[in-house]
């Protein structure tokens, strides 16, 4: 039996300007994990979720073509990713096998809502690394990257991919996203080993070092919220907002830039002041965009925390799911989470988590 994992992550910084090509973000990847087992099977193919059990999907091979009992799935992100891989696969003269892919997502909460830490990316990213080590393929960070880049845009359309980028890099990242115009046309003019090993346009991700005194914590609103529907809204609105859109980007690129000499230079309060900055500018553009990036629990949430000394801010497209806290480890935060508890604000017990499987 195969078995990998790939974590969940958080945006730290950087949101919406992102989703733009050449725009810096970064994002953390933490110690909940989506798990996939993989074993060979001969006569049918099953997709199984411990989550979704009566959604259970069924399969058998048409000569190399996988054949699905059933369109009605919640599994589009697991089979865009089996067929991408398989893909590679016989692109590499593998044969093609029969096999049982079962899944299990720590991502969710007991009750089955998402926490916002990047479910589909991570459960993109774990079945193309089974199924690469399945299939025996080659692999590293920057092909399993491509992989799941590819796979997971063919079903959401949209986004920045920062969430792949996480789930593959493990720990504290920079990331910029590629040219999603060049890798459509990309994807017609070349084979899929050519586009993986293409360096991709405006793509940059960079591992970053964490200061010593550095401490995150999340808070959890109980709230689930839809990235790409947020996304969308800024997208149409953005046209009509042009010049105060390129104004969020510059002053986004500017924070981000200097978060990041923060990260690298060891200066927690560097990153604290622009992780405020970056609160700022976000509403800045829910302003002129009209889109609720900050609920009046995630406003609560950081209030909260800037009242005891820390820094905090939405994580990702907002609209609820998670708000981040910035702290020195030196300071007493207890006090900060007593008064989320009252507010029925859940702190998140996770920690970053550094990718070693590579």
């Amino acid at each position: 039996m195969i078995s990998v994992q790939a974590p969940g992550k958080l945006f730290i910084a950087g949101e919406y300007a992102v989703v733009e090509p050449g725009h810096p973000s970064i994002i953390v990847a933490l110690n909940k994990f989506v798990n996939v087992n993989i074993t060979e099977s001969s006569n049918f193919g099953s997709i199984i979720s411990k989550q979704y059990k009566e959604d259970s999907v069924i399969w058998k091979r048409h000569g190399s073509e996988m054949v699905l009992d059933t369109r009605d799935n919640t599994f589009n992100y697991i089979i865009s990713a089996i067929k991408l891989t398989e893909e590679y696969a016989q692109s590499l003269n593998r044969s093609m096998k029969i096999y049982h892919l079962e899944i299990n997502s720590e991502l969710d909460s007991p009750k089955g809502k998402k926490y916002g830490l990047g479910s589909s990316a991570a459960v993109t990213v774990a079945t193309i690394k089974g199924l690469c080590k399945f299939y025996d393929l080659p692999l590293d960070k920057d092909k399993l990257f491509k992989l799941a880049a590819i796979a997971h845009l063919d079903i959401q359309g949209n986004g920045s991919l920062g969430d792949i980028a996480a789930s593959v890099y493990g720990g504290f990242i920079s990331y910029c996203t590629f040219d999603h115009e060049w890798l459509k046309t990309a994807r017609v003019e070349l084979s899929l080993i050519e586009l993986i090993n293409q360096n991709w346009p405006k793509l940059q991700i960079n591992q970053l070092p964490i200061p010593d005194d550095l401490k995150l914590t999340i808070g959890w609103t109980g709230s689930p919220a839809s990235t790409s529907h947020l996304v969308d809204k800024v997208e149409v609105k953005k046209n009509k907002e042009q010049l105060n859109y390129q104004e969020f980007l510059s002053k986004s690129d500017q924070c981000i830039n200097s978060m990041i000499t923060g990260f690298k230079s060891n200066n927690v309060s560097l990153i604290q002041q622009e992780i405020l900055n970056n609160r700022k500018i976000l509403s800045q553009l829910s302003n002129f965009t009209e889109v609720p990036i900050e609920t009046p629990l995630l406003t609560k949430l950081c209030d909260i925390a800037i009242h005891f000394g820390a820094a905090a801010k939405t994580s990702g497209a907002g609209g609820g799911d998670c708000g981040i806290v910035i702290s020195n480890k030196n300071n007493d935060i207890h006090k900060m989470i007593d008064q989320w508890k009252e507010n029925d604000i859940i702190e998140l017990p996770l920690n970053i988590h550094h990718v070693t499987d590579f």
